[in-house]
């Protein structure tokens, strides 16, 4: 399938969310580089479709969210929300932010440098596996503008950190580093300057050698068990477990085990 890239016609001035696949990988790219990667309204429509042209796209295994030039967002231009009001997805979107329904299936990785502000933190919140470089500045700095972080932070610091720590920089709006980061679980590896995207499409690579659909189904049972608690995510093994081992997927696991070789995966 030829690559798959989708831009504004506006200009970089403007802002843009550009996506493609790369074999498996399916990479979004925040551009709006001269203005931090401030998003826009438009730009936030633009990431949902991404995110759902991304789910809807049986070809692609993992996903890889990163950013053109030295930040990877301040988070919300907020002079231009002043007139949005309510739910910025478009209906029937992915929501980039993992808090509404539909919700994604597949796995994103987020690599993050730079600024990484308010609505940066809640997009690699909402990833699955988050790659920053030394020296991301990190801030949820909505109650110095006289409002609440409403992509995810009030309740996924909590969950990660503990109410001590998220009251301590939801609070206070103060920048941290990927040290403190990564201690309060919010990133799970920090690499040199410059190095974020390559690893990050590392760990990609890796995930879509694995077999797609129990790469799904553990996000699955892991999620049931996150807003369920684990008696829902024990109940769900006796759903999941038939239907993994009536797949293709399955046979060929077993048959590339006993014959020592990679297993070719075809997500069925």
């Amino acid at each position: 399938m030829p690559h798959v890239k989708h831009k504004t016609e506006d200009g970089p001035e403007a802002g843009q969310i550009l996506w493609e696949r790369r074999d498996r990988i399916f990479v979004i790219t925040i551009d709006r580089p001269t203005k931090y990667n401030g998003f826009t309204p438009a730009m936030m429509h633009e990431l949902a479709e991404a995110y759902t042209t991304y789910e809807e796209d049986r070809d692609a295994w993992c996903c890889v969210v990163q950013a053109n030039g030295d930040n990877f967002t301040a988070g919300l231009h907020l002079s231009e929300f002043e007139s949005v009001d309510g739910h910025m997805m478009p209906a029937g979107t992915i929501d980039p932010m993992g808090l509404r329904p539909p919700l994604r299936t597949k796995p994103v990785i987020a690599a993050v440098k730079g600024i990484c502000f308010t609505l940066g933190i809640e997009l690699m919140l909402a990833c699955d596996i988050v790659v920053a470089e030394e020296g991301t500045r990190f801030s949820q700095l909505e109650v110095k503008r006289g409002i609440m972080a409403l992509g995810g932070a009030t309740i996924r610091f909590v969950s990660r950190a503990g109410w001590g720590d998220a009251m301590r920089w939801l609070l206070t709006g103060d920048e941290f580093g990927p040290d403190e980061a990564k201690r309060m679980h919010f990133i799970q590896e920090i690499t040199p300057k410059g190095q974020a995207e390559a690893r990050a499409m590392e760990l990609a690579e890796s995930i879509v050698k694995q077999a797609p659909l129990a790469v799904q189904a553990t996000m699955e049972n892991a999620r049931t068990y996150t807003y369920a608690g684990q008696q829902a995510a024990v109940l769900q093994f006796d759903q999941i477990a038939p239907r993994l081992m009536r797949s293709e997927d399955f046979q060929e696991g077993v048959a590339s085990f006993t014959e020592r070789r990679d297993a070719d995966f075809k997500g069925r």
